[in-house]
């Protein structure tokens, strides 16, 4: 998917990954390592619910559920922090939408046969790809069940407390015969950029460069950090088309889809370069 445009010549692509910070510098060091020129401009801060009351109760209540589902590796770093002392991880299923989020799991020793994702091949990482894998053992977990089963969803809000992302999981899961409880487990918000970085979000607009977006926030969030940005003669990789629809509203001058898995989307850069 892309705007044509005569602005953008052929030349090597060098990326600006806009991932949060924490995700941002090892994303631009594997694409690196992929031959892809990067340089990294956070775009989401993220950090902790100041309420851990609810992560306990959560934590608590954690047995009673079928599964437990991640929204990103950012809520399982922040769940996994609120752990009462003592308390084991339950032999319940963990659910992540993408192979980063898996990892996350497996690095908190989560164990790896109580864990399902999408393959990390897969065209996408989002909740479709992952209904697709547990939609069928949350059939038959509904059709066997004596009580009406729960899922807990586990997730980031906005600055003001407002739940962050979409909620077609937790509709499907409805649709199913489940109750869904959802808690969160981070803030994510915009981030205060230095004079810097401020300069390399306008040099970001020249050619040459390409912004890569994982999440469409982050692009707003640019927006309300650098409001005059000349959108049309830039360029942005979006790794899922719903991003992509955004961007090109905004009024990006280029938009190219590029997969989310690292090696795929590496050689899909290089391609466009």
């Amino acid at each position: 998917m892309a705007l044509a445009s005569s602005t953008f010549a052929a030349t090597p692509l060098r990326v600006i990954v806009t991932r949060p910070e924490r995700e941002a510098r090892a994303w631009a060091d594997a694409l690196q390592a992929q031959g892809v020129a990067c340089e990294t401009l956070p775009l989401i801060e993220i950090a902790a619910w100041p309420e851990s009351s609810a992560l306990v109760a959560a934590w608590q209540a954690m047995p009673q559920h079928l599964a437990v589902m991640f929204v990103s590796a950012n809520a399982v770093r922040f769940f996994m922090a609120a752990q009462p002392a003592g308390m084991p991880i339950p032999g319940v299923r963990a659910w992540a939408t993408g192979p980063g989020t898996q990892a996350a799991l497996l690095a908190t020793g989560w164990p790896a046969e109580l864990t399902d994702a999408p393959d990390a091949h897969a065209a996408q990482f989002d909740s479709e790809a992952l209904w697709g894998v547990v939609a069928q053992w949350v059939q038959a977990a509904v059709t066997d069940a004596t009580v009406k089963p729960s899922v807990l969803i586990v997730r980031g809000a906005d600055a003001q407390g407002q739940v962050a992302g979409r909620d077609w999981l937790a509709q499907q899961l409805d649709h199913a015969g489940l109750q869904v409880q959802q808690v969160v487990a981070y803030v994510r918000q915009p981030p205060r950029l230095s004079p810097e970085q401020q300069a390399l979000a306008r040099q970001g607009m020249t050619g040459g460069h390409a912004w890569l977006f994982s999440s469409s926030e982050a692009a707003q969030f640019l927006l309300a950090c650098c409001p005059d940005l000349p959108l049309g003669q830039a360029r942005a990789l979006a790794t899922h088309p719903r991003i992509a629809q955004r961007l090109q509203q905004w009024g990006w001058g280029r938009v190219d889809l590029v997969p989310a898995g690292l090696e795929a989307q590496a050689l899909s850069i290089k391609s466009l370069s």
